[in-house]
């Protein structure tokens, strides 16, 4: 796919939570194609310790109101000069890159997309997808406390929304991979982000219940086209750079001890 450079403009800055923000961005030309699982490499301005751009997943894409969202969870001075945006101000991008989640070519197999901490953020433009087409869309979404469980109502409108909390604040008390809907459910195909071992857990689930399972990993991608070298993963075709050739891989291609 084509890649572009662009400078959209901040329509909206919420601010979810102390650590999180939602930036809704718009662009006077109509934004360019999009996929499922893709991400922006973010330019910091204003941040005396940040040099390199920032990788954020695409959180949504809406067309018809021509707005993309990015989903900023504060880690950093980098990500906190992002989340303090101010609306009307511009932000530079490197978009779409890497790669795209795929879609089950069965209408009715059934799916469960699979989200930790600031992981649930491509679950949300993919859940659109997948609803858009036909299908039953699940979502089993973990945090920390009730507090970190972000735009629940966003994807409750797109499908069935399962929640744990690892202290109990709110859903079921645990880790996502301890929730009862996987007890009393057989999945087709599993999409996950979030913490490596959270991933590492369903990823394990899915080959016990032989469902079809892709994850989007989370590495340090300083330039977002395979330049850099530092987003190296082991895969068994041997290592590849995330960024170029993820960042979602299916399982069955990872070097994971699980």
């Amino acid at each position: 796919m084509k890649k572009y450079m662009l400078d959209l403009i901040i329509k909206e800055n919420k601010q979810l939570s102390d650590q999180y923000s939602l930036l809704i961005l718009t662009s006077p030309e109509k934004l360019p194609e999009i996929l499922p699982g893709q991400f922006a490499e973010v330019r910091v301005d204003g941040s005396a310790t940040t040099f390199l751009r920032r990788p954020i997943s695409i959180h949504y894409v809406d067309y018809e109101l021509n707005e993309l969202w990015l989903l900023i969870q504060v880690v950093g001075d980098g990500t906190k000069k992002m989340a303090e945006i101010e609306e009307g101000k511009s932000l530079n991008m490197l978009i779409p890159l890497g790669n795209s989640f795929s879609t089950p070519s069965n209408i009715d197999s059934k799916v469960l997309l699979v989200g930790g901490g600031c992981g649930v953020a491509p679950l949300l433009y993919l859940g659109a997808h997948l609803k858009k087409i036909g299908f039953e869309v699940n979502f089993l979404l973990g945090a920390r406390s009730k507090a970190d469980l972000l735009q629940l109502c966003e994807y409750e409108r797109l499908g069935n929304v399962f929640t744990t909390t690892e202290d109990g604040s709110y859903g079921e008390h645990g880790f996502v991979t301890q929730h009862s809907v996987l007890n009393s459910s057989n999945f087709d195909y599993i999409y996950t982000c979030g913490p490596t071992p959270m991933m590492k857990a369903v990823a394990n689930y899915a080959l016990k219940t032989s469902a079809n399972c892709e994850v989007s990993l989370e590495n340090t991608m300083a330039c977002g086209i395979g330049a850099c070298l530092c987003c190296v993963t082991d895969t068994i075709e041997g290592h590849v750079c995330v960024c170029t050739e993820g960042p979602v891989f299916n399982i069955t291609k990872l070097k994971w001890e699980i």
